[in-house]
């Protein structure tokens, strides 16, 4: 996620030299009871305990990783917690200005939230990752993400995308068998469903991070294949919102539920409920982050079930964009009493074993590569988008952290009537020039 204050490259710049996959992942919000990890202390220090606040997608990968680093280094346990974005958004960050935060935390990528990288290395919250060995791996069009003032501040082990997480299953029985590649072809695909009885898309807006996702999904295609250089000139004050395609993404978001695609009352579902109904079958499918896939999985009665396809948002498939960018990282806490051990621990997530571990459980592509990592076969369909026809998450280069909230509010207000296409887009472009 680049802050383009620091480093000014384009988006095609970006990705020519990313030259590979990226990808944000928006996360889950849950909270589940603490899990340990341990090491003897950076100093050889014994019985000290480190404290980590994250997000739900990063609770496979984080507790297998702190239980590795338990049978590594005994003497160090790490406890660990994951609460829902909008959570970590204001409480977290509260306790990191109030001194009193977790040695470890979530950080996002880019300047579009609360806590992301930019926004809390500004307020000099998080502990120079420089001197650690991975850091001088990471890829040239990478560093905007993981760096400000070329200082390495946060940690993520690759990049995944946004697109439609489906149920092979249900698509076979609708006799449907290949996923789409334009926008009449997706919405002829959810009226095969809708008559076979099937939920075409399950949508669950009542958790506020879900309701972005089909316009992330979107706005690749309706406003980056037609300007790769929107960012630059919607910072620059001569593009916004409102006179952009991001008119025709909120304008297909609202035609798939006037078309009846979506499940019933939207605004009422949850995450957890939109993840169970496709991985049972109710619903065909979700346009969700990959990094929630192993979520999906979980929930299904066969894990093969699941898979994954780029929501086509033109009607010429050559200008069909995807979303894409770092995955959702962790810093360490530079006022914490254990900043030094926060430290060690995320130098042992910068192995390659264990950058390939944590990419693994999220479906992600990992940061780096060695001969035993891997990718997903469910992502595989979007590699060929990745060398020209991708763009990060677009909150990744938005100036601060009211656009993204304000997005979530205005679709909730456009699902339920409250609100019209002008008048969320007319919201959003004050909250940019905040």
């Amino acid at each position: 996620m680049t802050d383009l204050r620091h480093a000014k490259m384009s988006r095609a710049q970006f990705f020519r030299m990313m030259g590979g996959l990226a990808a944000a992942a928006a996360a889950a919000g849950c909270s589940t009871k603490p899990q340990t990890g341990g090491t003897t202390g950076a100093s050889g220090a014994a019985a000290l305990d480190l404290k980590f606040v994250g997000v739900a997608d990063q609770k496979t990968p984080m507790d297998e990783l702190a239980a590795a680093y338990r049978q590594a280094r005994a003497g160090v346990t790490i406890t660990t917690s994951y609460a829902p974005t909008d959570q970590v958004q204001t409480s977290l960050r509260t306790q990191l200005g109030a001194g009193n935060a977790p040695d470890l935390h979530v950080v996002y990528p880019g300047s579009g939230s609360a806590m992301s990288m930019t926004q809390i290395a500004g307020a000099g919250l998080l502990a120079d990752l420089s001197a650690q060995a991975w850091t001088k791996t990471i890829p040239t069009g990478f560093k905007p993400a993981f760096q400000l003032d070329g200082k390495t501040l946060m940690y993520s082990a690759g990049s995944s995308v946004i697109g439609a997480i489906y149920n092979k299953k249900v698509f076979q029985e609708a006799g449907i068998d290949a996923p789409p590649t334009t926008w009449t072809e997706f919405l002829g695909l959810c009226e095969k469903l809708k008559k076979a009885g099937k939920v075409p898309i399950a949508l669950g807006a009542q958790t506020p991070w879900v309701t972005q996702l089909i316009t992330y999904a979107l706005v690749p295609s309706t406003v980056y294949a037609k300007d790769p250089t929107f960012d630059d000139k919607q910072a620059a004050g001569q593009a916004s919102f409102a006179q952009s395609g991001w008119r025709d993404a909120m304008e297909m978001y609202l035609e798939l539920q006037k078309r009846g695609y979506f499940n019933d009352k939207p605004n009422g579902t949850t995450f957890e409920q939109q993840t169970s109904m496709v991985a049972t079958g109710k619903a065909a499918m979700a346009i969700q982050v990959s990094a929630v896939l192993p979520s999906f999985r979980d929930a299904a009665s066969s894990p093969d079930d699941l898979s994954m396809f780029p929501l086509p948002g033109a009607d010429d498939a050559a200008s069909v964009w995807i979303p894409a960018g770092v995955v959702v990282g962790l810093g360490a806490n530079a006022k914490g009493k254990n900043a030094e051990e926060a430290k060690a621990f995320i130098d042992f997530l910068g192995r390659q074993e264990n950058i390939n571990r944590w990419a693994k459980a999220i479906a992600a592509i990992p940061l780096t590569q060695d001969a035993s990592s891997t990718i997903d076969p469910a992502v595989e369909s979007f590699l060929p988008f990745t060398k020209d026809r991708a763009v990060p998450f677009m909150d990744q280069r938005w100036p601060n952290a009211e656009v993204q909230p304000t997005h979530f509010a205005v679709v909730q207000d456009l699902l339920a009537g409250k609100s019209k296409v002008d008048e969320a887009l007319k919201k959003m472009d004050e909250a940019y020039a905040k």
